[in-house]
């Protein structure tokens, strides 16, 4: 499954090699079934003639002091696809030109470049996010209405 690879992907140099190598595509199935029929969450997918590469999800926030009215709730794309204008797509579906938020991995630079060019700094909020069994450091970025 996309979601479990472009984690190891992304995720290879912030998160322990041992719970990366882990991560089971089956409890995902159960999850990502609840989270397409729910009416909360928007989700998109990118897809090359060898499947899909990447996905975006977005809704109206999680979060009970949330800065605008809309989350990036998630974008990742397969190494395969980093370059290939796939992430821009995907960003302009979840949010188009919205002002929106995020939560990422702190020390996630690569991530961080994008989503500067595309109108995000970080507000100073940090907090710890449970991510496969473990706590681990995030940031809040936040584009605001222009």
């Amino acid at each position: 499954m996309v979601h479990v690879q472009a984690w190891r992907e992304a995720y290879a140099r912030q998160l322990p090699v041992e719970l990366l190598a882990g991560l089971e595509v089956e409890p995902r199935v159960s999850r990502w079934a609840a989270i397409i029929e729910d009416d909360v969450t928007d989700v998109y997918v990118a897809e090359t003639d060898s499947g899909i590469v990447g996905w975006a999800t977005s809704s109206d926030g999680r979060d009970d002091d949330r800065p605008v009215a809309r989350e990036l709730e998630g974008i990742y794309l397969l190494a395969d696809a980093y370059g290939s204008g796939a992430g821009q797509d995907l960003l302009a579906a979840a949010i188009g030109g919205q002002p929106a938020y995020l939560w990422m991995l702190d020390d996630n630079p690569r991530a961080e470049a994008f989503y500067r060019r595309n109108g995000f700094e970080r507000d100073g909020v940090r907090r710890g996010q449970r991510m496969a069994g473990h706590v681990i450091p995030v940031i809040r970025m936040v584009r605001p209405s222009p």
